[in-house]
């Protein structure tokens, strides 16, 4: 009957060892997806490129670039996060391979960081706007450098994601088990 206070003990040591002991873990965010999915080779472009998550995104904390083989942007605008994806729109241009880069912030405040690459068999040439009149054209001019945005600064998330309940309720029948047999050796020893 000596043994009872020290089964009960490591009964509760290993149930707070599963309710804690997962919690990080599943913070941290995994790509689970993408389209084009990496090493895909496509004859035809694509509108968007798409990631998606194991968590929901942050909009603000949530960066995604297409580059193409030539080296230039070939994403237009500013990434949109849906729930647990995100998109950006393409802009393609000649055949090669286009990467993928991708940096979330995970709800455990990790940076995920990522890339992923897919082939365009069939290239775009860029289309040429001729002067009806032979001229010069005003956008012939010695095209400016884009400027590189600075990465965000880490900030607090509000998540809207919502924390496992399996391991509260493995949590709460390994401790009825517990009481109810510590409740049945106290009754049995004391008769």
């Amino acid at each position: 009957m000596v043994r009872v206070p020290g089964v009960l003990l490591a009964v509760f040591v290993g149930m707070l060892a599963v309710l804690f002991g997962a919690s990080p873990a599943q913070a941290h965010n995994v790509l689970t997806g993408s389209d084009p999915a990496d090493g895909a080779e496509l004859a035809q472009a694509p509108e968007t490129v798409r990631l998606t998550f194991l968590a929901n995104l942050n909009q603000e904390q949530t960066e995604l670039s297409v580059t193409g083989p030539d080296g230039a942007a070939a994403s237009t605008g500013a990434p949109v996060v849906d729930g647990k994806a995100v998109s950006v729109p393409f802009r393609p241009g000649p055949a090669g391979e286009y990467t993928v880069d991708y940096n979330v912030l995970s709800t455990d405040g990790h940076w995920v960081k990522g890339t992923l690459a897919f082939t365009l068999t069939v290239g775009v040439e860029p289309t040429a706007d001729p002067s009806p009149t032979g001229a010069p054209s005003p956008t012939a001019a010695e095209p400016t450098p884009e400027a590189t945005p600075a990465p965000p600064t880490p900030q607090a998330t509000s998540s809207t994601e919502s924390t496992p309940w399996w391991p509260w309720l493995v949590g709460a029948v390994v401790l009825l088990v517990a009481v109810a047999a510590g409740a049945f050796f106290v009754r049995r020893r004391s008769t």
